[in-house]
């Protein structure tokens, strides 16, 4: 069998194009719009007023398992994911420790997620170092300044950990995602925007 220079390196190109995509990125499905967006949306336009900016939003979707990258940051322009990360749900909401969300409650002392818009505030250092406050904007989740729901890292929430046991340890209501993505997650979903959860 003869191969010309041109199919060479278009064997050598193709077989390398799967190495050059940033490990960032790894997990982001090009084309594919997430399952939430359409009722984000509907959640921007209602609370639109409250939320001065609409660049993009945080989905955290608990219908899939925490093994997941479920934790979706997404330009509002184009509806195109740009990033997604591990994210933990509440005790309360998984009390078999199994991965996946079975209740969500806006309860104090529930230690279980909840679900509904969001509204980003500011960060705070504190025992989980730098984290970023939220403000519940509706009724499922209007509890969740008084509960101390936030975005903070923990060390539960871990890649490794999710291969190895097909799950991620669990917060007390709050969005835990990883040490490595914590500064990255602070960054592009900063103060002021939509972080719209639901299962």
């Amino acid at each position: 069998m003869k191969f010309s220079r041109r199919n060479l390196l278009g064997v050598v190109v193709a077989g390398s194009a799967g190495l050059v995509v940033p490990r960032a990125f790894a997990t982001v499905k090009t084309g594919e719009k997430p399952a939430l967006l359409a009722r984000a949306m509907a959640a921007l336009k209602v609370h639109g007023s409250s939320i001065p900016y609409h660049d993009v939003i945080g989905l955290v979707d608990f219908s899939a398992p925490s093994r997941e990258p479920r934790f979706q940051i997404v330009d509002v322009g184009n509806g195109r994911v740009v990033a997604s990360m591990l994210v933990a749900h509440g005790r309360g909401s998984d009390p078999a420790n199994s991965g996946w969300v079975e209740r969500l409650s806006n309860r104090p002392g529930s230690n279980a997620s909840c679900q509904g818009s969001f509204l980003t505030s500011e960060t705070y250092s504190g025992k989980h170092g730098r984290s970023r406050r939220l403000h519940g904007l509706d009724a499922e989740n209007s509890l969740a300044e008084s509960r101390a729901i936030v975005i903070h890292a923990a060390s539960y929430v871990d890649r490794g950990m999710a291969r190895a046991h097909g799950r991620v340890g669990r917060s007390e209501g709050c969005f835990a995602v990883s040490h490595d993505d914590i500064g990255q997650l602070l960054a592009r979903l900063g103060t002021g925007r939509l972080l719209f959860a639901s299962k």
